[in-house]
């Protein structure tokens, strides 16, 4: 037997208890009524879990409307409970925290339960201090719900930074457990795995980058989730309201029909009476209905119109400043599925109140009277909403991959003509009405400022039909993947007068264009790329990608092509962020606040400690840095190519100390072992790294010796830490002698480079190999900065070193470096 149905058979004592149970918690005509259905649910789950309440209490809502269905169908809605009535009720009371209605029905249950078992004398008397135990327990039970709740949010935000925890970890077991030589891997592993905990947990972010992340908080988030939630519960609450009119309208005009049928001879009688009174009665109920309706209806327009102003237009324009961010090294950009949910579930709103308003119209073609409000209020909200759409999908339209050319993944918003690139633009709603052969155009430069120099077109297809992918939540998008650019060629070989702007200067757009046509509404659609940079050489890449950072560091202007005809400075706090964005992109690991101090001093100078300090665009990338023949931008950008190409895995490790001035070195050299070295960009080679390493003579001076820089030529015939290994020098006739001990501060040469070394020493072949042999000498009347060889070459390894000894017919102490000065 149902559990209520034991609760009626209860004497009056007990039933006034379940009485009292309810009142002024929940309507009894709810578990009255729904009785059976309430009891196979799983309260006491959705009680501590927000998604499962929610699941139970949208399927209680269902189940009210088919339950006033079935009341209409049977013609019993005024003897009949009042279905409509308790769905309103749970609405009002419980639609924003379901969770609330899930724990209340889950303790009422347990409560009835407590009733029915004291109907049980037997069973009450058994132990008289039960029932107080159990109402103790379950009120810590209660507690303990609610602070399982909080406990789960908070597991969340652990969970994500376990992940990176396991995944460092495993990164780092299996390095160590490849180099067998390393017999103390665990330690190796702990001490890695704590060192970038503590990495994750202590780490600064930037102001911009804590813009970014603030900007997508998750309170905002759900917010807005609760917004959209209740606008579309009110819109469906508005559809059984029309629904009802439209029965009661149905109602109506049967009964008047069938009154005007009467014989006219009835029409006096005092029936007659009673049934025009009737009518007269329903039709003031349909006309308080019907204003009703259209009253509601304004509200929710201008619910949804201060949604889109205040919050669905801002959350677009952030994604999109966010993707600004995310082009040039930023934080992944995350957000566009809820950006698609937001557009989807408002615009599906917006076209079911459109909807309503038809079904409206429709009434009034049958039953209509004087000062009837529909066709006085209609036309307005008709022409609202239809408004709304009309800009809400327009804005929908959006550019979901920027261009970039598939051999620069990294470097997005930089084409080079004659070389294919993509992009992908998407329109973020779901609509199950909408024609699939959207096509969807794309123009190049389409609206050029005057007096721009290159003119470019599209040589491939520029036309594509938008398709709905698997992974997009069921909206349509389109990726161009083979577009390319053609320059256009001038009359007598000439383009006029040149530019005042460079090539890397000047920005282009790239356009997209659609019509959207969906329930008779017709919506020419358009969005912009980001602004581009078009290139004719390679060696032109490095311009233009600091072009593309200055202009979406600066401004989030989606189309100033005139930006650098004036461009604004950039605060070093800014810049020094983005700059370490790069080498975080790029070559694995963003620069510490010693290595941006540097940079800063070199760009600065003694401006270099106010972050705010104002830096001009010419200053950056195309002004000479003083007394050397390259912009700050060339040289940065070179260390960074080489960083990417052959020093990966030494930066990776931290191993690099980088950007340090030479005073600075030498003050951090000086009171150190013998061997201790570090090493260091090289400040007057474009793409060169060096080592400095410090040596203590008999009488007690301090010596310190650097190696001309090594570049790209050198490093690519030679791993970097083979060349540490392996580096030599020959002082005043003894036998050469690798001068590194310790890495800066104290660790051993091999401990920190051993797992990165490669070539192993060369076995003794029959014949001599020919190879070369770099040898830095040092003299005795040599000054503390020794001569470096000329241009370094990979150095002999120690094997090579042992057979050219042995095989030599001559002396090697006698023998003098090609490249020695």
């Amino acid at each position: 037997m149902a559990q209520w149905q034991e609760l009626l058979r209860l004497d009056s004592v007990l039933q006034d208890r379940v009485r009292q149970l309810y009142e002024g918690q929940l309507p009894r005509e709810i578990r009255h009524w729904l009785a059976d259905w309430i009891e196979n649910q799983d309260w006491g789950s959705a009680a501590v879990d927000e998604n499962k309440a929610s699941s139970c209490f949208h399927a209680l809502l269902g189940h009210l409307e088919e339950l006033w269905n079935r009341s209409v169908q049977e013609n019993n809605i005024l003897q009949g409970p009042d279905f409509l009535g308790m769905k309103h009720y749970l609405v009002q009371h419980f639609q924003d925290k379901p969770v609330n209605l899930a724990i209340l029905v889950s303790e009422c249950l347990k409560e009835e339960k407590k009733i029915l078992t004291s109907a049980n004398p037997a069973e009450f008397c058994s132990n008289p201090g039960m029932q107080q135990k159990r109402r103790k327990l379950d009120n810590n039970v209660a507690e303990l719900k609610m602070e399982i709740l909080e406990v789960k949010k908070e597991i969340k935000t652990l969970e994500s930074l376990n992940e990176k925890l396991d995944f460092i970890q495993m990164t780092w077991q299996n390095r160590v457990e490849n180099n067998i030589g390393l017999a103390h891997s665990q330690a190796v592993v702990e001490e890695e795995c704590l060192k970038q905990a503590n990495l994750i947990t202590q780490t600064k972010q930037g102001p911009l980058e804590k813009s970014v992340q603030n900007s997508v908080a998750f309170e905002r988030q759900k917010n807005m989730d609760n917004r959209v939630g209740i606008i579309r519960g009110s819109v469906q609450l508005m559809d059984q309201a029309v629904k009802y009119i439209e029965d009661m309208q149905d109602d109506f005009d049967f009964r008047y029909k069938t009154l005007q049928s009467r014989e006219s001879s009835d029409r006096n009688s005092d029936m007659m009476k009673q049934e025009v009174t009737r009518l007269q009665e329903m039709l003031n109920r349909l006309d308080f209905k019907r204003k009703e309706i259209l009253s509601k209806m304004d509200v929710v327009i201008k619910e949804i119109d201060d949604l889109m102003t205040s919050q669905l237009n801002p959350e677009l324009q952030d994604w999109k400043r966010r993707q600004q961010i995310a082009a040039i090294g930023g934080p992944l950009l995350t957000g566009l599925e809820q950006l698609q949910s937001w557009f989807t579930l408002t615009v599906q709103s917006l076209f079911q109140i459109k909807r309503q308003l038809d079904k409206l119209a429709e009434l009034v073609v049958k039953v209509t009277y004087e000062s009837d409000p529909i066709p006085l209020q209609k036309p307005q909200l008709e022409e609202q909403v239809k408004y709304l759409i009309y800009h809400l999908i327009k804005s929908s339209f959006v550019v979901e991959k920027q261009p970039c050319m598939a051999a620069h993944l990294d470097k997005p918003l930089i084409i080079k003509t004659g070389v294919q690139f993509t992009t992908k633009v998407s329109l973020l709603v779901k609509l199950p009405e909408v024609d699939y052969q959207l096509k969807v155009k794309t123009t190049f430069d389409k609206d050029l400022p005057p007096g721009r120099v290159r003119q470019f077109f599209i040589l491939t297809n520029n036309t594509k039909v938008m398709d709905i992918e698997d992974y997009s939540n069921g909206c349509l998008s389109v990726e161009f993947r083979h577009l390319q650019l053609k320059e256009k060629k001038y009359i007598n070989g000439t383009k006029g007068n040149e530019s005042l702007l460079s090539v890397t200067e000047e920005l282009h757009s790239l356009s997209f264009e659609a019509c959207f046509t969906v329930q008779g509404l017709a919506i020419d659609l358009e969005t912009f790329s980001l602004p581009l940079v078009v290139i004719s050489n390679v060696s032109q890449l490095p311009g233009g990608w600091a072009s593309v950072m200055w202009y979406n560091l600066l401004t989030d202007e989606p189309r100033n092509l005139v930006f650098f005809g004036n461009p604004p400075p950039a605060n070093w706090s800014q810049l020094s962020e983005v700059l370490s964005w790069q080498f975080s992109s790029f070559a694995g690991r963003g620069l510490n606040k010693d290595q941006l101090a540097m940079l800063g001093e070199k760009l600065l100078g003694q401006h270099a400690s106010c972050g705010d300090y104002q830096v001009s665009w010419s200053k950056f990338s195309k002004e000479n840095i003083l007394g050397k023949p390259f912009s700050f931008w060339m040289w940065l950008d070179s260390i960074l190519e080489l960083i990417k190409k052959h020093l990966q895995p030494v930066w990776s490790e931290n191993y690099i100390m980088g950007f340090v001035s030479k005073e600075m070195e030498r003050a951090l050299l000086k009171d150190k072992e013998p061997g201790t070295f570090l090493l260091r960009f090289s400040e007057s080679h474009l793409g060169g790294i060096t080592f400095t390493w410090v040596e203590h003579s008999d009488s007690g001076d301090v010596k310190f010796n650097s190696v001309e820089p090594y570049t790209k030529n050198a490093l690519s015939s030679l791993p970097f830490a083979d060349i540490i290994r392996d580096y030599k020098v020959i002082s005043d006739g003894v036998v050469p002698e690798n001068p590194l001990k310790f890495l800066y501060p104290d660790i051993p040469k091999d401990e920190a480079f051993g797992r990165l070394y490669n070539s192993q020493p060369s076995k003794v072949h029959p014949y001599l190999r020919c190879i070369f042999i770099p040898i830095s000498e040092l003299r005795s009347n040599a000054n503390t900065t020794p001569c470096s060889s000329q241009s370094p070459e990979p150095p002999m390894t120690p094997g090579e070193f042992d057979m050219l000894s042995e095989q030599l017919c001559f002396d090697i102490d006698t023998m003098s470096s090609p490249y020695s000065e």
